[in-house]
């Protein structure tokens, strides 16, 4: 009986651990899809295609599939002279178990950069 008490809680807390991990694996991807993404955006040339391609692509590897990548200006010319990348996830999407503290919570940060060589 003991154990059967003693060892239901600790799984319990074993999942939440996991589940809050995942959560700061999602941050921090998301982080470095935001920096990577308005990196290729900020070159000479780029596309804002490119950078929802970039960012993407980052984000898939961690199996997010479900964010939504924002570029914005739409279209990058040589006037352009700065790049925001927007991404935006659900965070109870992608999770192992049901965590009931992360229904309904979202994931949502912005990156700004400068482009280069414009004036």
């Amino acid at each position: 009986m003991e154990f059967a008490i003693a060892s239901s809680l600790a799984f319990m807390l074993f999942f939440a651990a996991l589940e809050f991990c995942r959560i700061a694996m999602f941050r921090h991807t998301v982080e470095h899809a935001l920096y990577e993404g308005a990196r290729a955006g900020i070159v000479p040339g780029a596309t804002a295609s490119e950078v929802t391609n970039k960012t993407q692509a980052i984000l898939r590897r961690i199996g997010v599939n479900h964010a939504v990548v924002d570029v914005t200006p739409a279209a990058i010319n040589s006037t352009t002279k700065e790049v925001s990348v927007r991404v935006r996830m659900a965070l109870d999407r992608g999770l192992f178990a049901p965590a009931f503290y992360f229904v309904g919570k979202s994931l949502d940060r912005t990156l700004v950069m400068q482009r280069e060589g414009v004036e």
